[in-house]
């Protein structure tokens, strides 16, 4: 980045598309400064505030020992309840985690499926109702898993770990299917207007890294692996609020990006605008571009706004 976090207020936002014309937002890019592009996607984002972050990063690791500290000395692997849908060309992945599940439900749904963990040698551990975990004897070697941000609305079959070494897992995802589809909960959830819980998503294999390290000095977010992250690096974090956000200084990272435009102009624009013409900020977006904002910049009234 040609701008150091730390020199900074961060906002990580949306994709830019994802923005109307009419947004308070755009009047603002169209008076600030333009930098080079950064990482595009949740992963490439994530890697500019902390490095060392890449597709193989073990998230589930990471997250573990945020929820439960006791990630030591064994490796994981994330098994996200999800919601796949046959189609005329194959299996797609609809959703990874924030299904509207409660704890009781989630833990309804595991009870069948632990017996085939336990059978395969492996622990299914319920962090939380979004977020589930394998537990693996320490150093067991993974196949490389797709993470969610890659595989939502594809084929299946295009992120599945192939060959020999994937088989094992292929097979364990099928039979854990079956009994997901064949589970009363769904039915339920079907007369209610969810989605079912028919698969888990499996991604982010691997053991606890060692320190990580990152220009911020803390995060705002209700993004898990964010918060994990920044624990892990040492870095302050604290859940999205209004008088968080509004509290935010240099060095800190304000994370949007997974709000909807509306909500952003609607609930946030108003502290953001204060907060902004306060201090100097970068504008990430979650589709790479990025702006410097200046409080002064406000007085480049000939600008228009960025279509």
């Amino acid at each position: 980045m040609s701008t150091k976090p730390e020199q900074s207020l961060q906002l990580w936002l949306p994709a830019l598309a994802h923005f109307e014309p009419g947004h308070p937002l755009r009047e603002l890019l169209a008076r600030a400064d333009r930098l080079t592009d950064a990482a595009a996607g949740y992963l490439g984002g994530l890697g500019d505030y902390f490095q060392g972050v890449d597709a193989n990063l073990p998230a589930a690791a990471i997250t573990r020992e945020f929820l439960a500290g006791d990630a030591a000395d064994a490796t994981w692997l994330s098994a996200d309840p999800a919601w796949v849908q046959p189609d005329m060309n194959g299996v797609r992945l609809l959703a990874c985690g924030q299904l509207q599940l409660g704890m009781d439900e989630a833990q309804a749904l595991a009870e069948p499926l632990k017996p085939v963990f336990d059978e395969a040698g492996l622990q299914l551990e319920i962090s939380t109702p979004d977020r589930w975990h394998l537990k693996l004897p320490a150093n067991t070697s993974l196949p490389s898993f797709a993470a969610p941000e890659r595989a939502l609305g594809e084929d299946l079959s295009q992120h599945l770990p192939q060959g020999t070494e994937g088989r094992r897992w292929r097979v364990l995802l099928n039979d854990v299917q079956v009994l997901l589809h064949q589970h009363p909960l769904n039915a339920q959830r079907r007369t209610l207007g969810l989605a079912p819980i028919n698969s888990l998503w499996l991604w982010g294999g691997g053991s606890l890294p060692g320190h990580m390290t990152s220009h911020l000095r803390g995060v705002i977010s209700d993004d898990l692996l964010l918060r994990a992250l920044a624990k892990h690096a040492h870095v302050m974090q604290q859940t999205r609020a209004i008088d968080t956000v509004g509290a935010a200084t240099s060095g800190w990272l304000i994370d949007l990006q997974d709000l909807p435009t509306s909500e952003i102009a609607s609930r946030w624009w108003p502290t953001l605008r204060l907060l902004l013409s306060r201090q100097p900020a970068i504008l990430h977006f979650a589709s790479a571009e990025r702006w410097q904002r200046k409080p002064w910049h406000r007085w480049r009234v000939w600008r228009g706004a960025t279509r």
